[in-house]
């Protein structure tokens, strides 16, 4: 930098040069977080009832590194997030499966009592005695019964009724009182269509929430016990799908997108425990 200064007493001017002098300051980086220590003492349970579950075969799962689970709570908006920087291991001894969840986020929303998870499950067959093979073949089939998979399936080929299922869409009167109606022509109602150059089905029901009976196995005592209003005969759950969005099914029951369809009753019920994967086929 260089700096001119007049002197009143003549007409020199002096010059003043000036080095210049490097100085900056040091980046500082403030993070805050509201990750809960000691997570999985405080919210280890919880999460075990609400990603891997409460049925019978979810009993039976065993989670091998819980430590790669991290809590965040935020009080403002009364909501638990739980990320996993690696994939989160659980043996099914159930199902005869080492099940590697590569979780993205698992939320739970207090406020509404609704919980989100997203992630990638990878399936790792066990190795048992002829004996545990033969129970894992029975389990594996009590799974697939009435599950999310074979619902899938079922309106992919066009088999619902076939496979014990029946569609009632909740209607809401003049009065905002909900009563189902039994859907009779059932593919017409989905707005069925299928695309055989790309074996996928897309459907897209006319009425956003939507009542799954399944007709063929009862609901489990476990779940019979959380509230005594609950049919016994069979599996009663409510889909809600988001307005204007096709569901896409491939052949082997994959669905996309999972996050517009908000599952309530006996499939909210079962989680992780009772999973398989998409290239299980009943015998």
């Amino acid at each position: 930098n260089i700096g001119i200064c007049n002197n009143s007493l003549g007409n020199d001017s002096f010059v003043f040069e000036l080095s210049a002098k490097e100085k900056a300051l040091e980046e500082v980086s403030i993070a805050i977080s509201s990750e809960v220590k000691n997570g999985w003492e405080k919210y280890g349970s919880f999460f075990t009832q609400n990603f891997i579950g409460q049925s019978n075969f979810a009993k039976q799962c065993v989670t091998k590194n819980p430590d790669v689970l991290h809590f965040y709570f935020s009080k403002k908006r009364n909501r638990l997030k739980v990320l996993a920087a690696q994939p989160l291991t659980v043996d099914n001894f159930a199902l005869g499966y080492t099940l590697k969840f590569a979780i993205d986020s698992f939320t739970n929303d207090y406020n509404t009592n609704t919980n989100l998870f997203i992630g990638y499950p990878l399936f790792e067959e066990m190795q048992g005695t002829p004996e545990q093979q033969a129970t894992w073949k029975q389990n594996r089939m009590a799974a697939y019964k009435g599950s999310m998979l074979q619902f899938m399936r079922s309106i992919y080929h066009r088999t619902l009724e076939e496979e014990g299922f029946e569609l009632q869409f909740i209607i809401n009167n003049n009065n905002n009182d909900e009563f189902p109606v039994k859907v009779q022509n059932i593919y017409g109602a989905l707005n069925y269509e299928r695309d055989d150059s790309t074996n996928t089905a897309q459907f897209m029901p006319n009425q956003n929430e939507v009542a799954v009976i399944y007709k063929k196995a009862k609901p489990e005592q476990a779940y019979l016990d959380s509230d005594p209003t609950i049919k016994k005969d069979f599996q009663l759950s409510t889909l809600t799908f988001a307005s204007g969005e096709p569901i896409v099914i491939e052949q082997n029951g994959y669905y996309y997108d999972q996050t517009d369809i908000t599952t309530n009753g006996y499939l909210n019920f079962k989680k992780i425990g009772d999973m398989l994967p998409y290239d299980y086929s009943p015998e």
